[in-house]
C-alpha cells in the first residue's frame, strides 16, 4: 500500500459544504476587520520611500534576525519555537490544500512519509514554545510584558489548535490503521495507542473540534495581539531603508499645505508608521532597553506605540495620549528601534510629535535656551564664533581658509571647541594627524553647529538652516574626507546632510586613526588586562555600527560590527582572550549615557539620570580607566562616575590614549 491519507475522511457532502461555508465566512470576517483598520492607516501621509519588500520579509520575518540577535532572557528562544512551529504547521496545511484541490496528487509515497515525520516534529516544537510562553507568563512574567485575559485566551487557543491537530491524526490512525503510520506519524501514532479502535463518528467529532478551533482562531485574529502574525509581515515589508539615526525632513511646501509643523494627531504620521503600530505584540523588548525607563522615568516605548495606536483615527492629540513629559524624556538612542522585532520606529514617532510641540512654543527651560543659542551664535553652548580657535593655542593647526585644498577636513564640533575635557580630545586628534603626516585643515571660527541637537529636540527648520549654511561653507573648499571625534556630528554629516545636497565621506576619528595604525603610521595603545573599559557611544556603535575601530585603538581585534547572536556570544564567552574589561552592555547593545535627543541641555532629576546607570556598569567592570569616543558621553559620565564611586576612575578619550602611546 502506498503511504498516503484521505482528506475529509468519513465526511458527508453536507458536512463538507458546512465546513467550506464556515471557514469562508471566518476568512471574510477577518479580512473585513483588517480592511476597516486599513482605512485608519490610509488617513496617514503617503509613503515617500521605496522599501526592499522581499529582502525585509526574508531577513526580519523568515530569518527572524531581530529575535535571533536578542538576549535569551528576553524570551527569544521561546518565540523562535512558536514562530517556526506555527510556520511549519501553516506550510503543512497549505501543502495539503494544494494536493486536495489540484489535479496532481503528490501527497503520497516517500514524500508523504517525510512530510509526516518532519511536521510531526515541528508540531511538538510549536507546543513546547506555547507551553514555555504560558509558564513564563504565569510564573516568571517580566514586568514589561503586558498581561490581559486576551493573552491567556490566545495562548490557550494556540495550544488547543496544536493538541487537537495531533488528536485528529491519532484518531485517523486509530480508525483507519496502516502499517506505515507508526514510523511516519510518530507523535500521532503514540497518541493513537491511547484511543484504540475509535469509531467513524468519534473521528468526525474530533475533526470538527479542531476545525472549529481553526475557525475561531481566524475570526479572532484581528482582535488579538496575535494579529501581528499578519501585520509584522506588512510592517517589515514596508519599513524604510534609512538608518535608525536618520530623520525625515519636513519641507516648507508641506507646512504651507498643512498649516503646521510635525504631528499633532496620529493621522499626520505616514501610512506605514500607522500600520506598523498594529504590528506591535507588546513584548516589551523596547521598554527593557530604554535608558530613560530603566532609571524610573515615565517614558515607556511600548506604551508610546500603544497610546498612539489607541488614538489613531481620532482627533485626540498625540502629545495628550502619550504625555509631553514622556516625549521630552527620549534620548533618541534608538535602543528601542534596534530591539523591536517588527521594525517599529519609535524615535520617528516621538520626534515628529516633538516637532509639533516646539512649533507650538511648548518647549521651555534649558532646552529652549539651547535653541536660542544656536540661532544667535551657531553654537549649542552659546559660545561666540571667535572662540572656536582657542583650543589651537600653542599648536600649528592648519586652517581651511589658508589652504583651500586639503585631504581631510577636521570637524571639531561645539563640544570639542569649548568643553575642557572635549578640547583634550581635539588637541590629541590634531597632534596625531600632524604626526602621521595627514594633509588636513580645520574650519576654526568658520565652523558652526551641525544642527543635530536642534533636529533631535524637534526644531527641524533650525536644523535645516544650519545644514544648508554648513553645506554652503563646505563648497568653498576642496577636500576628500571629513573626520570628527563627535558621533553626533558624524551621524548628521554622514547620513543627513545628503538630504540638502551635502554628500561626503565622513569618518569618526577612531576609524581614521585605526587606518593609520593598520598602515604603520601610528601605534595603538596597549593597556594592561582589565585596566580599561570602553564605553560605546549610541550614535557610533548602535546607529552607525562601528564598534571595531575604537577597540583597534586599544589593541583589540574584534568583529562586533558583524555582531550576530553567535559572534556576540563568542566574544562574550572569551574574556580571557581580551584585555578590555567590557561592561554588561556593549557594541550595538550599549547603554545610553542620556545626552542624546537634546537631553544634554535639559535638566534631569538627580535620581533619574541615565548616565549614573551607565556609570555603575562601567565601575562594575573593575577597570580604573574608562575610554571614550564621544564628547557628550564624556561630559555626562564625568559627573556620574563621581556620584556612584568613591574610587578614582580616569576618563580619557581614545585619541588621548593613542597619542600617549605614540609620544
Amino acid at each position: 500500500m502506498v503511504p498516503t491519507r484521505s482528506e475529509f475522511l468519513h465526511q458527508s457532502l453536507p458536512q463538507k459544504l458546512a465546513f467550506y461555508f464556515l471557514i469562508l465566512g471566518c476568512c471574510i470576517y477577518a479580512g473585513w476587520r483588517f480592511f476597516e483598520r486599513a482605512k485608519v492607516w490610509r488617513q496617514g501621509k503617503p509613503i515617500d520611500w521605496k522599501p526592499s519588500y522581499l529582502q525585509n520579509v526574508v531577513r526580519y520575518i523568515a530569518a527572524q534576525r531581530k529575535v535571533r540577535n536578542a538576549r535569551p532572557r528576553s524570551g527569544a528562544p521561546m518565540h523562535l519555537f512558536i514562530f517556526y512551529g506555527f510556520l511549519a504547521l501553516l506550510l503543512a496545511t497549505t501543502l495539503l490544500g494544494i494536493n486536495t484541490y489540484s489535479p496532481i496528487k503528490f501527497h503520497q509515497g516517500t514524500y508523504y512519509v517525510v512530510y509526516e515525520i518532519v511536521f510531526d516534529a515541528m508540531g511538538l516544537v510549536f507546543l513546547v514554545g506555547i507551553t514555555w510562553a504560558m509558564v513564563r507568563r504565569g510564573a516568571f512574567r517580566p514586568k514589561v510584558l503586558t498581561q490581559e485575559w486576551k493573552d491567556v485566551w490566545a495562548l490557550a487557543l494556540l495550544f488547543a489548535l496544536g493538541l487537537t491537530g495531533y488528536l485528529v491524526e491519532a484518531a485517523r490512525i486509530s480508525n483507519h490503521p496502516q502499517t506505515w503510520d507508526a514510523s511516519a506519524s510518530w507523535v500521532g501514532a503514540a497518541l493513537a495507542r491511547g484511543i484504540p479502535n475509535i469509531s467513524d463518528g468519534g473521528y468526525v467529532a474530533i475533526w470538527w473540534i479542531h476545525a472549529l478551533l481553526v475557525m475561531a482562531f481566524i475570526a479572532a485574529l484581528p482582535h488579538m495581539r496575535l494579529k501581528h502574525i499578519v501585520m509584522a509581515v506588512a510592517a517589515s515589508a514596508g519599513s524604510p531603508e534609512r538608518k535608525y539615526g536618520v530623520l525625515q525632513p519636513i519641507s516648507l511646501e508641506e507646512v504651507e499645505q498643512t498649516g503646521q509643523i510635525g504631528v499633532a494627531v496620529a493621522k499626520e504620521y505616514s501610512r506605514w508608521h500607522l500600520m506598523s503600530l498594529d504590528a506591535c505584540m507588546e513584548c516589551g523588548r523596547c521598554t527593557e532597553v530604554c535608558p530613560a525607563n530603566l532609571v524610573g522615568k515615565i517614558l515607556n516605548p511600548k506604551r508610546v506605540v500603544q497610546d498612539i495606536a489607541g488614538v489613531a483615527g481620532t482627533e485626540t492629540p498625540v502629545a495628550g495620549a502619550v504625555s509631553e513629559e514622556a516625549l521630552w524624556q527620549c534620548t533618541t538612542c534608538n535602543a528601542c528601534v534596534e530591539a523591536c522585532p517588527v521594525l517599529i520606529r519609535h524615535v520617528d514617532l516621538i520626534v515628529d510629535a516633538r516637532r509639533n510641540l516646539v512649533a507650538e512654543g511648548k518647549l521651555a527651560g534649558t532646552g529652549a535656551v539651547m535653541l536660542r543659542q544656536i540661532t544667535s551664535t551657531s553654537h549649542a553652548w552659546g559660545a561666540q564664533p571667535g572662540s572656536r580657535e582657542e583650543w589651537m593655542k600653542g599648536m600649528e593647526v592648519p586652517l581651511a581658509r589658508d589652504k583651500k585644498k586639503f585631504d581631510v577636513l577636521f570637524w571639531v564640533g561645539c563640544a570639542g571647541a569649548t568643553d575642557p575635557g572635549a578640547m583634550k580630545t581635539t588637541r590629541a586628534v590634531a597632534e596625531l594627524l600632524l604626526k602621521a603626516g595627514i594633509d588636513f585643515a580645520c574650519l576654526g571660527n568658520e565652523e558652526a553647529c551641525t544642527g543635530d541637537p536642534a533636529r533631535r529636540i524637534g526644531d527641524e527648520f533650525l536644523f535645516q538652516e544650519m545644514a544648508q549654511q554648513n553645506v554652503g561653507r563646505f563648497g568653498s573648499y576642496e577636500f576628500k574626507t571629513i573626520v570628527t571625534p563627535c558621533p553626533h556630528c558624524f551621524n548628521t554629516l554622514a547620513n543627513e546632510y545628503g538630504q540638502f545636497g551635502g554628500q561626503y565621506e565622513v569618518k569618526h576619528h577612531s576609524e581614521l586613526l585605526s587606518e593609520l595604525i593598520a598602515a604603520g603610521k601610528l601605534k595603538s595603545a596597549k593597556p594592561s588586562k582589565g585596566e580599561v573599559a570602553y564605553h560605546d557611544p549610541c550614535y557610533l556603535a548602535r546607529i552607525n555600527n562601528q564598534s571595531d575601530a575604537p577597540r583597534a585603538l586599544l589593541g583589540e581585534r574584534t568583529q562586533l560590527n558583524e555582531m550576530g547572536t553567535e559572534m556576540e556570544r563568542a566574544y562574550a564567552d572569551t574574556p580571557d582572550r581580551r584585555n578590555l574589561a567590557e561592561p554588561e552592555h556593549y557594541g550595538r547593545k550599549t547603554l545610553c549615557c542620556g545626552a542624546g535627543g537634546g537631553r544634554m541641555w535639559m535638566e534631569e532629576e538627580p535620581n533619574q539620570r541615565p548616565s549614573e546607570n551607565r556609570a555603575r556598569e562601567l565601575v562594575a567592570t573593575g577597570a580604573k580607566t574608562v575610554a571614550l569616543g564621544c564628547p557628550f558621553c564624556r561630559i555626562m559620565l564625568d559627573a556620574s562616575i563621581k556620584q556612584v564611586s568613591e574610587e578614582e576612575i580616569k576618563l580619557i578619550d581614545l585619541a588621548e590614549m593613542v597619542r600617549d602611546a605614540n609620544a
